[in-house]
Order: structure tokens, then C-alpha cells, then sequence
């Protein structure tokens, strides 16, 4: 596949960021017998991955405004672009050295997504995508599966409970879906979620309570792979609003008509 400037840019960056987080992810399941533990360890290498891509974007697009889960946003003086970038998405698996996490970045133009880039660097699977070009798994085109039925799809979610009333709709979500599938998967990394949701291997996902940087580059994976997905009242305000539903268009719909039946 041909890549733009800009998505190699984008590409190499993510590769760089996965190449120390493998190194660190090593460490990390040294430190799981160790009194300590690897929390404060992994805090390091979550701000460490971050650098990398943050000076390696900077280095080639000094203009561009940035926006990230550890540094917060970081004005540009180009006024169009801005990098959104989540160094370690799955931060969890990390620390307990279960190997399924990522680095998400995605390119925004007038707010607008043009641009993604999703690595998960222990399985090597560096997932892109570019507006009107497609979603590609390295080399390989990427399409969503075509199961119609829900009672036929495996779908991903992400529960988060923090104690507060939103818990309990959340769990009535899982409740009421988990019957309607073919199962319910939890993953602990949306990125990848949406990565393997743009591949086939996921046929539908939900999932609220997420930061732009959660949202974004899968985002633009899934509508490139002929996804279709919007934001719980069935808008497209994904990003802002910290919600999402997606499918092909059949499973998005029955999706998206179970959660908005939950109350």
C-alpha cells in the first residue's frame, strides 16, 4: 500500500514508541515478583512512550498541535492539524504483563480525522488508515465482518465501574446484550478493540466514558474498513461526547437500538 508523508510520519513514530515499550514491557514482568510491584514503573514508560512520539511528530510537523493522555494539549501555531495521541492504551494489561496493549495516534485536520495509526507491538499488527484510502493491517486491506444478526456476533465492550450512578446503566447494558450475542468480549484496550473491529475479528463493539485519545484513531479504522458508527443517541459526536457504537450497518443499528433501550 502506499503510504502519504504524513502516515509515515505517524507510522514510524508508533513503531519508535513500540520498540521501548517492549523493552519496558520486559521489565515489567520482572517486576511482578517484586515487593514494590510494577505500578509506579509502568507510570515511566506510559510518559516515556509518549516523549517518543511527541518529539518524533514535533520533529516533523513542528506547526501542529498536539493533545495527549499524559501531557495534555500543547498548543500549535498551525491552526488546522492536531496529533491525538495515547502512548499506551491498555495500561492495565501492562502492569499485570498481559501482552495486549498499543500505541494509538490519529491525525486531526479542522476536526476532522484524516489520518490513524494503531501498533500493538507484541504482536507486531500496525494497523492504519487515511481518509478515502482505507484501513490496512500492514499489508493487508482491512474490511468489517458481514454477519447480520446480532445472535451471531461476538462484540467487544469495556465496563468501567467507578461508583457512580452510571454504573448501574452500564451494567444493565452488559446484562441486556450479553443474551442477545454470540458472546461478550473484554479486551482492556479500545484501540485495539477498534482495530480488530475494522479486521473482522470483533463484529460490533460499545463502549462510553472515553477520552478523545480512546475514540480517535479507531475511529477513522472503522469507517475506512466499511464500518459505520456514531455516539449513543446515533449521532456523530464520538469524539467530544466519549461514546461510541459500531458495526457493519446492519449489526451498528440492532446494536445501537439494545443500548438505547437500556435506561
Amino acid at each position: 500500500m502506499a503510504r502519504s508523508a504524513l502516515l509515515n510520519i505517524m507510522v514510524n513514530a508508533a513503531l519508535k514508541a513500540g520498540k521501548g515499550l517492549i523493552r519496558d514491557f520486559g521489565e515489567v514482568e520482572n517486576l511482578q515478583v517484586s515487593r514494590k510491584g510494577p505500578a509506579d514503573f509502568v507510570s515511566v514508560a506510559d510518559k516515556r512512550a509518549e516523549k517518543i512520539v511527541m518529539d518524533e511528530l514535533m520533529k516533523a510537523r513542528p506547526t501542529y498541535s498536539l493533545l495527549m493522555e499524559e501531557g495534555g494539549e500543547v498548543k500549535g501555531t498551525d491552526g488546522m492539524h492536531r496529533w491525538i495521541i495515547d502512548p499506551l492504551d491498555g495500561t492495565t494489561n501492562f502492569l499485570h504483563a498481559i501482552p495486549l496493549f498499543c500505541t494509538a495516534i490519529a491525525l486531526e485536520r479542522n476536526g476532522e480525522i484524516v489520518a490513524s495509526v494503531i501498533y500493538n507491538p507484541v504482536m507486531d499488527e500496525l494497523y492504519t488508515a487515511e481518509k478515502g484510502n482505507g484501513a490496512w493491517h500492514n499489508n493487508r486491506r482491512l474490511r468489517v465482518a458481514s454477519r447480520r444478526h446480532l445472535a451471531e456476533a461476538v462484540v467487544s465492550t469495556g465496563i468501567k465501574l467507578t461508583g457512580k450512578s452510571t454504573d448501574a446503566i452500564a451494567l444493565r447494558q452488559v446484562a441486556s446484550v450479553t443474551p442477545a450475542v454470540a458472546g461478550v468480549r473484554r479486551s482492556g484496550s479500545i484501540s485495539v478493540d477498534l482495530a480488530w473491529l475494522a479486521a473482522g475479528r470483533f463484529d460490533a463493539l460499545w463502549e462510553d466514558r472515553l477520552a478523545p485519545w480512546d475514540v480517535a484513531p479507531g475511529l477513522l479504522m472503522v469507517k475506512e474498513a466499511g464500518g459505520f458508527a456514531s455516539d449513543y443517541s446515533g449521532g456523530a459526536d464520538m469524539v467530544d461526547k466519549g461514546e461510541i457504537v459500531a458495526g457493519n450497518e446492519a449489526l451498528h443499528a440492532a446494536l445501537l437500538k439494545t443500548i438505547q433501550s437500556v435506561r
